[in-house]
């Protein structure tokens, strides 16, 4: 899709990969970016217009669902990860924030902006994913299963929206330095450069971004006689 004009809605846009996306949008030539957050202070970067969003509130989202019209490109960014993994005692509660945020915002701002999307022409929508939405391990794994979700309503989203001409992206990626994996101690992809990716497979038109070398090789390896995340269950037993 040509991106020079665009007007591009990011959540969580106050730091980490939303604040690079955000950056991204303005230098590709975009002529509005909205930038959500639940505090819309925090969201500070020039030339990004502040909007008040929390994603786990679904009238808040019904809100500027109706409200901001002209957006063309949405990019549902936001998300969170818990600890403690699907026997932990608080793994129910751990579990439902995670679908919360990672699945079910992103499922009612696709589908409250789809309407818009078409009445401008189609648009895109990208679906932040991860790596952990085809691998497990340990702690992680209620996030996984958030974010392999999260990959499924990708994929129900381009088949629903294809008929508009709306192209959806899911970005696929490892860990980033970001706020959220500051304690995780092995290598790191620059938000910076996965949000360039992203901007490049939107202008090029294509549906998916695997980031980094760790997604690739996940990727590649769910074909594998023992795929890798049957491997990670083998390794730990």
């Amino acid at each position: 899709m040509n991106l020079k004009d665009s007007v591009v809605f990011i959540t969580g846009a106050n730091r980490g990969l939303g604040l690079q996306l955000a950056k991204a949008a303005l230098a590709v030539g975009a002529k509005k970016v909205y930038g959500a957050a639940r505090d819309p202070k925090s969201v500070t970067l020039p030339g990004v217009t502040p909007v008040q969003l929390d994603v786990t509130k679904h009238d808040e989202i019904a809100a500027v669902t109706r409200e901001y019209k002209d957006v063309t490109v949405l990019i549902n960014n936001a998300g969170i990860v818990r600890t403690g993994g699907i026997l932990a005692d608080d793994s129910l509660e751990q579990a439902r924030a995670e679908l919360e945020t990672n699945v079910i915002g992103p499922m009612l701002l696709s589908k409250g902006f789809a309407p818009t999307l078409k009445t401008n022409g189609g648009g895109a929508i990208v679906n932040i994913l991860s790596v952990l939405a085809w691998y497990s391990q340990g702690p992680t794994n209620t996030y996984s299963m958030s974010k392999s979700a999260a990959w499924a309503l990708t994929n129900g989203l381009r088949i629903e929206l294809a008929a508009q001409g709306t192209q959806v992206v899911g970005a696929h990626m490892g860990y980033m330095e970001t706020d959220m994996t500051a304690g995780y101690d092995m290598p790191k992809i620059k938000p910076e450069d996965v949000a360039a990716q992203i901007f490049a497979a939107l202008a090029e038109g294509k549906e998916e971004v695997l980031a980094d070398d760790l997604t690739r090789q996940v990727k590649l390896g769910i074909n594998a006689e023992i795929p890798a995340y049957i491997a990670a269950a083998r390794a730990a037993a």
